[in-house]
């Protein structure tokens, strides 16, 4: 190693052209890199979807979905197995262990679908396919005309244009319900001509058909035998023929029914933007797309577009690459900063030549990482920026250390070359050991189950491929430079600055730190207790106490809001809009009286965007907010506001406010058990529990009360005239909710014939009781003859998770500043066992964030002991010392006391990135310590006593780890101090780094050298039992054991 520092530094030029190298080719690679809000992860979603017409959702559990739930349970790799069974149709959702099984596991969920022996008549075949990962890039409406179908077929040119790029792969539409082909009839006409629903129906499936009859064969060619008597239009269709008697008289299908095309009667699906009708396009990005790609081009394509001035008009809804940009900004205006005020206190205490040669390595180091994160997967998203800005305090730490070694070398005389090469070897060790503990703290990222580990993997791909480039940068390209540098001179007269920064530092060794090294050497019990008070009051104190609050995903702030309204089942549409439309009225109403306290003219709130389905008596409001770096107002209280103003909605069964959180609602408990009384009981129970605690809001359950239900019972008699239960409800179904005739392909809409009885015979109870029933021997009889009609209330939904019903009941924070964990907890030791105690049979799941919350605790707990492990051995292979390893791993606990005081001074919560910034710290602080130590065997390897080595390490280290605490808190005070409601939830991980640092320094420059007097009685019993004989303090250190073993 000496020679290839020794030849980098001779041939300078070397090291200039490497680092060259690295800046032009990590260049090109941050230019090929894609941008996304969040890491590009692989899906581990698989779904199944059934659909069977008609069934009720008892019918899709019993028949379809519990057999298929069944058959999956010997399939290894499920995490779990979640299902809604409703009206028509139910979803199987499965989730798998990871991301790199999920195509094995979709081939083999196919498998146990395709062994189910039999499923119900009238089922379509189940679709079985893997959720691609995917995200929305940007939505937008368009609008400006009334008629839906015109707004629909602009829509769909849209889509054919916006397909047609090369940036964008998938676009959806939606605010518009299916189309469908109507055949409606009287029953009064029905009855003078004794037909029924079903006869229509085959008559119009036979006649509108197009076939092949065969071949002819002709002596020269062949010709096709084809019968092309498909009608796709509706006027052609009248001319049907339903029935042809031997007396000439024909019943056409226009006789007998009106015919009309229109939209799906069952799909109320609709849209409105700002009160206007609206079909709305969706362009969704891949996982290898880039946000800012994608909504550049859909940018420029609506400026283009609405310039026409045609009479409908594109209005932007919902555009990702806002927030992403604002973060992107955020984050890499306060590393610029950041870097700039790096460079700004190296220079002022230890060299402006010096401080310029070590901010370098930063740039140098991260585009070593751009030229193969690209290929790595990593994307330009916030967690991949935020781990960048995580690691600056690390780079610099190194590169102090080591220009820092090299100084200090020249001013004890040594040569440029000897200084440079001297001052490099002396701590690279220390550096090299403290980088790959470091390495290795972030690697655990990779081994933390769901979507913690899913995001930050990127982060720790980022940071361990800067850290490599950095210990190139530090080891060849810095001491060439610094070398070089004039920095390096005899003749070297400090300007006054520097001689006052000189002065200031060496005041604070002398005057501050040298009494409190020498009291601490002298009475080390004493200053340990004071230490250990300390951290008992700060840390378990503070948090114990709840003055310091926990929780695991952060509060982030998001540009738009989720109003979901769900009224009672079978609540007809235009209900559902008179309520969505009041509550609209009441956004606006917000949006005026805060729009009115600002001094802009800007809008708090740009746009809401309206809609109802995919059921009758769903409703959505999506209110899109100012962006958040102008808007001032944070998106929860705006949320308050209106939640305050709108107050009870009846007929509302769920009523919430929700803001966007990639991590699901932060309060979610599912009770699961098959005794359906006590499942709803204990469902309300909790419920009303919940709506009592004042840290929660917008208290839901998914147990909704189903539609009203008419119930047909079968009289003796019908049985007599040979009806079956099948029989009558057949009929029933086929003249009540339709009988498909046959599908058409018009286009790229698959539009559906349906044959059913017109409205009007459809509207009350008294028309289902005199609907009249055909027998075996041809007779109509009315339903009232041959069965009995009750009316009661059914089931909307079933949810099953892990084979069981399943009743989730969920809530919101009150607020940004309530602890997740705590509310949690205060559930689960509160509420939660009185309610099972009086329910044995029902058991709970906690789901949503908790569910995330306990998967990746409990992969942390399996990895960190091994993650710990390795990095107590890397340091003890450092020093070839388990002692000094172990004393450098005791200060990690201490360092913690900044982080627990840093957040109760800001009233921050300690969440998730808090524990980030908590890793990074100790990646510092263990550079710093091995750094202290490397110096304190170096002085005893010069043939200094224990203490005098301990004081001289001190006194020689005080400079480089008082300036890495300076440096790394100057870096970070930006984004700490940032009052932008983006950069509120990275603020807890610049607190633990800055407030952390100002901690460690003090436990590295005090207690360590405590710990390194402890430990020489130890390595002197070492000696004495492994040789007999008792050496002396210095004899007895693993340094001088190391010399005087290799001497004899």
């Amino acid at each position: 190693m000496r020679s290839l520092i020794r030849y980098f530094v001779r041939y300078n030029l070397t090291g200039d052209l490497l680092m060259l190298a690295i800046l032009v080719s990590g260049y090109v690679g941050l230019t090929n890199l894609s941008s996304n809000f969040f890491p590009v992860t692989e899906s581990k979603q698989i779904q199944i979807q059934v659909v069977y017409p008609g069934a009720s959702a008892a019918e899709i559990e019993e028949g379809i979905v519990a057999k298929i739930e069944e058959n999956l349970k010997g399939i290894s790799g499920l995490d779990q197995v979640k299902s809604v069974c409703s009206e028509n149709a139910g979803t199987i959702s499965i989730e798998t262990d990871s991301p790199a099984i999920t195509d094995e596991a979709l081939q083999n969920v196919k498998n146990a679908v395709d062994r189910i022996a039999s499923f119900p008549v009238g089922m379509e075949p189940p679709i079985v396919f893997k959720q691609d990962a995917i995200g929305v890039a940007i939505s937008f409406a368009v609008t400006g005309v009334n008629d839906l179908r015109i707004l629909k077929g602009e829509a769909r040119r849209i889509e054919t244009d916006l397909r047609s790029a090369s940036v964008i792969s998938q676009v959806q539409l939606s605010g518009f319900p299916d189309e469908e082909i109507e055949i409606s009839m009287r029953q009064a006409k029905l009855n003078e001509l004794n037909l029924s629903v079903t006869e229509v129906a085959q008559a119009v499936g036979n006649a509108n058909l197009e076939t092949t009859g065969g071949r002819l064969k002709l002596a020269d060619e062949e010709m096709i035998i084809r019968g092309r008597f498909r009608k796709y239009d509706v006027e052609s269709m009248r001319d049907i023929i339903i029935r042809a008697n031997r007396d000439g008289r024909i019943v056409r299908l226009g006789d007998v029914a009106q015919i009309e095309q229109r939209w799906a009667e069952n799909d109320p699906s609709r849209n409105w933007f700002n009160g206007e009708p609206a079909a709305v396009i969706t362009v969704n990005n891949l996982t290898s797309e880039s946000i800012l790609d994608i909504t550049a081009y859909v940018r420029e394509y609506i400026k283009q577009y609405n310039d026409k001035g045609s009479a409908t008009r594109i209005e932007v809804i919902r555009d990702s690459s806002t927030v992403l940009n604002q973060r992107i900004d955020l984050l890499v205006n306060n590393g610029i900063i950041g870097f700039f005020l790096v460079i700004l206190f190296l220079a002022l205490f230890l060299n402006i030549r010096l401080a310029f040669w070590v901010a370098l390595a930063i740039p140098v180091s991260f585009m070593g990482m751009f030229l193969f994160a690209g290929s790595l997967g990593v994307t330009i998203n916030v967690i991949s920026l935020f781990g960048m800005i995580l690691v600056i305090g690390i780079l610099v730490d190194d590169g102090i250390v080591i220009a820092e070694n090299i100084y200090q070398h020249y001013e004890r005389g040594e040569s440029r070359m000897e200084a440079t090469i001297n001052g490099t070897l002396e701590v690279l060790p220390a550096v090299f050991a403290a980088i790959i503990t470091t390495v290795v703290a972030f690697s655990s990222f990779y081994y933390i189950e769901g979507q913690l580990g899913d995001f930050f993997g990127d982060m720790a791909t980022v940071i361990i491929l800067t850290l490599v480039f950095s210990l190139v940068e530090g080891a060849l390209i810095l001491p060439a430079h610094i070398g070089h540098s004039k920095a390096l001179r005899r003749n070297f007269e400090p300007n006054a600055i520097e001689r006052l920064m000189r002065k200031i530092m060496n005041g604070m060794r002398d005057k501050i730190y040298a009494p409190v090294l020498r009291f601490s050497l002298k009475q080390p019990w004493v200053m340990f207790c004071i230490i250990v008070a300390v951290f008992l009051v700060s840390v378990p104190g503070l948090i114990g106490s709840g003055l310091v609050k926990t929780t695991f995903f952060p509060f982030i702030e998001g540009d738009n809001l989720s109003i979901n309204l769900t009224m009672q089942s079978g609540t007809r549409e235009q209900i559902t809009k008179s309520e969505l439309d009041r509550i609209e009225a009441i956004v606006w109403q917000v949006n005026e009286e805060l729009s009115s306290e600002r001094d802009d003219s800007l809008q708090v709130i740009q746009a809401v965007d309206k809609r109802i389905g995919p059921s009758m008596f769903n409703g959505l409001l999506n209110v899109q907010l100012l962006d958040g770096e102008r808007r001032n107002v944070q998106s929860t209280d705006i949320s308050g506001m209106i939640r305050e103003r709108v107050g009870t909605v009846f007929g509302a069964e769920n009523l919430s406010f929700a803001a966007f959180s990639p991590f699901g609602r932060p309060v979610s408990v599912s009770l699961l058990g098959n005794n359906l009384r006590e499942l709803e009981a204990a469902t309300q129970e909790l419920k009303a529990a919940m709506l009592q605690r004042e840290d929660l809001k917008d208290v839901i359950d998914n147990n909704q009360k189903g539609m009203q239900e008419v119930s047909i019972q079968l009289k003796p008699r019908a049985f007599q005239l040979g009806f079956t239960h099948q029989s009558v409800m057949g009929q029933i179904r086929q003249s009540f909710f339709g009988a498909e005739a046959q599908r058409l392909q018009k286009g790229r809409d698959e539009v559906r014939v349906w044959v059913r009885l017109d409205e009007r015979d459809r509207q009350s109870l008294g028309d289902l009781q005199a609907f009249r029933v055909l027998s075996i021997a041809g007779n109509s009889i009315p339903l009232t003859e041959i069965a009995e009609v009750e009316v009661g209330r059914g089931i909307s939904a079933i949810n099953r998770l892990y084979g069981q019903r399943e009743v989730q009941v969920s809530a919101d924070l009150a607020g940004p500043e309530v602890s997740a964990s705590d509310a949690n907890a205060a559930i689960k030791a509160d509420v939660l066992p009185a309610i099972l105690q009086r329910y044995p049979s029902i058991t709970p799941s906690y789901e949503g964030q908790n569910r995330e919350v306990i998967k990746s605790q409990e992969s942390i707990q399996r990895v960190m002991p091994l993650i710990f492990a390795l990095m107590l051995f890397i340091i003890i292979l450092a020093f070839r010392s388990p002692l000094q390893g172990l004393a450098v791993f005791g200060l990690i606990p201490f360092g913690f006391i900044g982080v627990s005081l840093g957040h109760w001074i800001l009233g921050a919560q300690i969440s998730l990135f808090s524990i980030l910034g908590m890793i990074a710290l100790i990646g510092i602080l263990v550079n710093d310590a091995l750094v202290f130590v490397a110096a304190f065997n170096v002085n005893l390897k010069n043939g200094m006593h224990v203490k005098k080595a301990i004081w001289e390490a001190g006194m020689s280290r005080f400079r480089p780890i008082v300036l890495t605490s300076i440096t790394t808190v100057a870096g970070l005070a930006p984004l700490m101090l940032n009052k932008s409601f983006q950069a509120q939830f990275l603020i807890p991980m610049a607190i633990a780094v800055a407030f952390g640092l100002l901690f460690v320094t003090v436990i590295i420059l005090v207690l360590l050298p405590i710990y390194l007097q402890w430990i020489n009685p130890l390595h002197r019993s070492w000696v004495w039992i492994k040789r007999g004989d008792w050496p002396s303090m210095e004899a007895g250190e693993p340094a001088n054991r190391e010399e005087q073993s290799f001497e004899e």
